[in-house]
């Protein structure tokens, strides 16, 4: 029996498989809305067979977006647009959906990654001012960010709160915080961008501090019985940067707040990093979380394989794994997994023609995809 096909609880969010498709961000939104492009991009994912679809990094504020283009879900438009989208996906697969909530920090106002990623200087379209713990710009040459004041602080908690309300309303499955890649909550825990004198900088209890507000803040706002989330990033990959200690003491800390899980990646802070890329490279990260925090553990970066993500969770490295280029190189990567490992998946009748005839028990029934 394929472990990568048991159910796995993420609190009371019950997955019918140990499969998740990561957040990936398109660019495509207009003000933060989202229009047909998600609509046939996240329908099209839905239809994947995985336990887990989470949402892109949706900014919590017009300033905390990567680029001019990103999903957000900070006013009534964006999330008038995103019920639209839901609500043809929910029609048509039964996969669980969270939403990643994030803020951009110094990495804000910048070209989508198809015309170079590079920042948006505030006096060039489409530019602004961006934010961060200090005025330490992410790459050399970049106009520095500014460093948050106690108020802004205060705006930034209270902007994820304001998303996770949104968020309870479009009922969403549950929220995945971003302290990840680099972004602001990431920029506050790493000494190499946080260089504050007060009680959000120093010490890794004084670092740790706003990211625990903003998951106490965002805990508070959204349905109490569904789950919320951290992904963070377990090492800058930097000397003298954020790396696996902190990053079990933070979990810990998570978990006493009531935090259901922890998504375990690396990376994003520096350009100076250097990443020992290899299949799995991150995968010893979630396997320590795993061990020393006891909270459902989720496995991300260069998993590609069936059998390669099959032994991470019968091996008890982690408790599910997450798929990303892997999933938009092959959206239907779980049903050949599926076949590969002798486990079903969920698929709609209209598909189920296309299975194999050696695989004729791959779909289970389901009454979704139905007219």
């Amino acid at each position: 029996m394929s472990a990568l096909f048991q159910p796995l609880c993420i609190g009371a969010l019950r997955l019918c498989n140990r499969i998740a498709i990561a957040p990936m961000c398109q660019y495509s939104a207009q003000e933060g809305t989202p229009g047909d492009w998600h609509l046939i991009h996240l329908g099209h994912l839905a239809l994947s067979g995985a336990g887990l679809l989470i949402l892109e990094a949706t900014a919590v504020s017009p300033e905390g977006r990567i680029s001019p283009f990103d999903l957000g879900l900070y006013n009534d438009a964006n999330e008038q647009g995103l019920a639209r989208v839901l609500q043809a996906v929910r029609a048509h697969s039964p996969i669980a959906l969270a939403i990643q909530l994030a803020h951009a920090g110094r990495k804000g106002s910048s070209r989508p990654p198809w015309d170079g990623g590079t920042q948006i200087r505030p006096d060039e379209p489409l530019g602004w001012k961006t934010l961060a713990p200090s005025a330490v710009p992410h790459s050399d040459g970049e106009d520095p960010p500014e460093a948050l004041d106690l108020a802004g602080i205060r705006k930034v908690r209270d902007d994820f709160a304001a998303a996770a309300r949104r968020a309870a309303r479009l009922g969403l499955d549950g929220i995945e915080l971003h302290f990840a890649h680099g972004y602001l909550l990431h920029q506050f825990l790493s000494p190499l961008a946080n260089q504050r004198g007060d009680a959000y900088g120093g010490s890794l209890e004084n670092r740790m501090r706003l990211p625990l507000e903003v998951f106490d803040a965002v805990r508070e706002a959204f349905t109490p019985d569904r789950p919320v989330w951290a992904r963070i990033s377990a090492t800058d990959w930097v000397p003298g940067g954020w790396d696996i200690e902190g990053t079990v003491a933070l979990s810990q800390a998570l978990k006493a707040r009531g935090c259901s899980a922890i998504h375990v990646t690396t990376g994003g802070l520096s350009p100076a990093q250097a990443i020992k890329l290899g299949p799995g490279y991150q995968v010893p990260y979630a396997q320590r979380v795993k061990a020393e925090v006891g909270l459902p553990t989720i496995a991300v970066g260069l998993i590609t394989e069936p059998r390669q993500a099959e032994a991470i969770v019968a091996n008890g490295e982690a408790d599910a794994v997450s798929l990303a280029r892997a999933m938009l190189y092959n959206p239907r990567w779980p049903w050949h997994a599926a076949a590969e490992l002798g486990a079903q998946v969920s698929g709609p009748r209209q598909y189920w023609r296309c299975q194999p005839r050696e695989f004729k028990d791959l779909f289970k029934q389901s009454r979704f995809g139905q007219r």
